[in-house]
């Protein structure tokens, strides 16, 4: 008897260390106040976190500069089968080209270096996939780094801001298979209570992403006033963009009130600039996933589909990762003007879709 009152003090001992262990940050801790004194509005971090995160969002160093001589000969003019990129001069071509392959395929094979997208000993063959995906994508970066200023500002962004050295980058989503069992109990049970990375391992629902960066569904849940009258958000719906909040601030490494005031968290007025930012991130994401990824699910062989059919695609990780300036504000951009929007020149054709 006695000794199972002992063994059980030490298990009950033990669940309790373990409970402290994993629950509570080891102190230091570092605050920032964000906001007005008594909104909560506060930053917390660790400096053993920010330290690691650190470490893994470094830009690689930039390749030498590449002269452009306007009277030299352009890209389409000496090579063949140039479709986008053919603007640059020779010299500012290959340099890209050479970026591209230590970003997208930096290693040594049969399937990387430049044999990642091009048929070896005939590069102007159309034989490769990734070809005609490489192409698309250089057009959504010229994109992104035209149309969405309001996300990523000055900064933009190059291939290895997603990349980072893997021809698929770690963070990317597809739909999920349904849970069977669950279905069979309700006919429209909401994927929940599963704690995967996309909901930041919370019980809320799997998949944030179908609803808000794909379609594009109402995300505002909460009531402009007290008596909630105006406010016909469902409990589902009002799940679903919490677990899209989640996303984005585990994606950003931060809290609510990096973009919300906490005591109005629907309001404008109240919130940070940051909040507009993020409104503007969320759209580009939604353009991305359906005017360049989505469109290039035929191209795709099913090895590289999601588990019913369709594409990988990007959400708030895929740039982020968990740092709420990707690679910790580096301007790449500045470093390879091959990569900024297309010049309209007289007599130059616009880039072909595929």
């Amino acid at each position: 008897m006695k000794f199972n009152l002992i063994f059980g003090g030490v298990v009950a001992a033990v669940a309790a260390l373990a409970f402290f262990v994993v629950t509570f940050e080891r102190p230091p801790v570092a605050t920032e106040q964000g906001g007005f004194r008594g909104t909560s509005m506060g930053r917390v971090d660790n400096p053993r976190t920010v330290a690691a995160l650190t470490a893994r969002n470094q830009a690689p160093p930039a390749l030498e500069p590449a002269e452009d001589d306007p009277t030299s000969p352009r890209a389409s003019e000496i090579y063949e089968n140039v479709r986008v990129l053919g603007h640059l001069s020779v010299e500012q071509f290959g340099r890209i080209m050479q970026a591209m392959t230590e970003w997208v395929y930096p290693g040594e094979g049969p399937n990387q270096g430049c044999n990642g997208c091009h048929v070896e000993g005939n590069f102007a063959a159309e034989g490769m996939y990734q070809k005609t995906v490489a192409r698309r994508m250089l057009q959504m970066v010229q994109t992104i780094n035209t149309t969405y200023n309001s996300h990523v500002q000055q900064v933009g962004v190059t291939c290895y801001t997603c990349h980072r050295g893997q021809a698929v980058p770690a963070a990317v989503w597809a739909t999920s298979p349904p849970n069977a069992r669950l279905h069979r109990l309700l006919s429209t049970a909401p994927e929940q209570n599963r704690p995967v990375a996309a909901n930041a391992l919370s019980s809320l629902p799997t998949d944030p992403f179908t609803p808000y960066l794909l379609r594009d569904n109402p995300i505002g849940v909460q009531s402009s006033t007290s008596r909630q009258a105006d406010n016909n958000a469902s409990i589902l719906g009002t799940e679903w963009t919490y677990s899209l909040m989640m996303h984005m601030s585990s994606s950003l490494g931060v809290n609510c009130t990096f973009c919300h005031n906490s005591r109005n968290f629907s309001g404008w007025q109240d919130s940070t600039p940051q909040r507009v930012t993020a409104w503007h991130g969320i759209r580009m994401v939604r353009a991305i996933n359906n005017d360049y990824i989505e469109p290039l699910r035929p191209e795709f062989p099913p090895h590289r589909l999601g588990p019913l059919g369709d594409t990988l695609k990007v959400n708030c990780t895929t740039c982020h990762q968990g740092i709420n300036e990707p690679l910790r504000g580096a301007r790449m951009l500045q470093d390879y003007p091959e990569l900024n929007p297309l010049p309209r020149r007289a007599g130059l054709e616009q880039p072909a879709r595929n």
